[in-house]
């Protein structure tokens, strides 16, 4: 058992749970944004967890659903407008003319 004093030390060095005080918490990349309070993507949200439960939760087979949320969110400034090549929408590798093997990012038009 530690003695009061003990204890009041312990506390004031990091905190009373070891979290350093005085250091401002910094937010990951990516991952944070506005929560959709007004429900304005629901329906590509349901979808998507539809697709989700009849695949077996491999979400590889629902990818066109979550491509589809995700656009919705960008539209509506639920997270920040980015490339959807940068996040993984990319096609399977296509042969150009020259045989050299590259990879197509599909767009909203294709």
């Amino acid at each position: 058992m530690l003695c009061s004093r003990c204890l009041t030390v312990l506390c004031s060095i990091g905190g009373a749970f070891g979290g350093n005080r005085g250091l401002r918490p910094v937010p990951p990349e990516k991952g944070i944004f506005p929560l959709d309070h007004l429900h304005l993507c629901d329906l590509e949200k349901v979808e998507y967890l539809n697709c989700l439960k009849t695949a077996g939760h491999q979400s590889e087979k629902c990818r066109q659903f979550s491509k589809k949320y995700l656009q919705c969110r960008m539209e509506r400034n639920l997270m920040a407008k980015q490339d959807l090549a940068e996040l993984g929408f990319k096609e399977s590798t296509v042969e150009t003319t020259g045989g050299k093997v590259t990879d197509r990012v599909v767009t909203q038009d294709q």
